[in-house]
């Protein structure tokens, strides 16, 4: 068997939605989908945020970058978001599954609402969005190129967290744990699943956990990253290289895994 090391990185051509899109780390991915030759749509709950995100994406990397906003929170939303692609595409080769919600309270006064909130957009949508696209998935999946399917989950979904967040964690170990099934069924369909753990990276979530008050820009993002193993919090370059691994022929082998990219927080506790 001769191997062919050309385009090993490649996403040129593809069709990919980043859920969450408009802010953070799913901005981050689709950023590099969109510096990479994909065309790339992302969606958010709040319509001028995405719609103003996509223009600035398209503008600074090149490329179709199209708004597509919906309350993942809610079945609604879900549906109308896979509907709505639907409408603009004939398959889908990538969905990032980064949309995502925290809720900080103590354990004594954590409310229901919180609770209720984060699974429902961090476990129940991934399931069901990902149930509702797969009709395009299944279309633009071959041997030859399988699609994929990348769902955020984090670390605190591998270990405790630092913060009072108790939905937050086991919200992200279900995703991770989903992942493993959503692959043992759909690999066989040249669907390929696949999760990414996240640590610090300079996000408006992070941002108001330290205490940054949802800044990410000038702000002292150092002081976070000396905590790490690695000196540093995350990059875009780090989240969308990744992400990019996986949705491309390099990372065609990797079924079913939750990859931490976190500077080695995991390892280290």
């Amino acid at each position: 068997m001769k191997a062919n090391f050309n385009e090993l990185f490649s996403v040129k051509g593809k069709v990919a939605l980043v859920t969450g899109g408009s802010r953070g780390i799913g901005e981050m991915i689709a950023a590099g989908f969109l510096a990479n030759g994909a065309k790339v749509y992302i969606s958010s709950r709040k319509q001028v945020t995405c719609n103003e995100t996509a223009a600035r994406l398209a503008g600074q990397y090149g490329g179709t970058c199209i708004a597509l906003p919906a309350d993942l929170s809610t079945m609604v939303g879900v549906e109308k978001l896979a509907a709505d692609l639907a409408q603009h595409e004939p398959k889908l080769d990538i969905l990032i599954n980064n949309a995502g919600a925290a809720w900080g309270a103590p354990i004594d006064s954590f409310p229901e609402a919180g609770w209720d909130k984060v699974m429902d957009t961090n476990v129940k949508a991934v399931f069901f969005l990902t149930q509702k696209l797969l009709p395009l998935l299944r279309k633009a999946a071959s041997a030859a190129s399988p699609a994929r399917v990348v769902n955020i989950g984090s670390i605190d979904g591998l270990k405790t967290a630092a913060f009072d967040t108790p939905s937050y964690g086991p919200s992200k170990a279900a995703v991770h744990h989903l992942t493993r099934f959503l692959a043992s069924q759909l690999a066989r369909e040249r669907i390929l699943c696949n999760a990414i753990a996240p640590g610090p990276y300079p996000t408006w979530m992070l941002s108001t956990g330290v205490g940054f008050g949802g800044a990410t820009e000038n702000v002292d993002w150092a002081s976070v990253g000396a905590r790490n193993p690695s000196g540093r919090v995350g990059s875009p370059e780090d989240i969308a290289g990744l992400a990019i691994f996986l949705c491309s022929r390099a990372g065609e082998y990797v079924v079913g895994q939750v990859i931490a990219s976190d500077g080695g927080i995991v390892a280290a506790s």
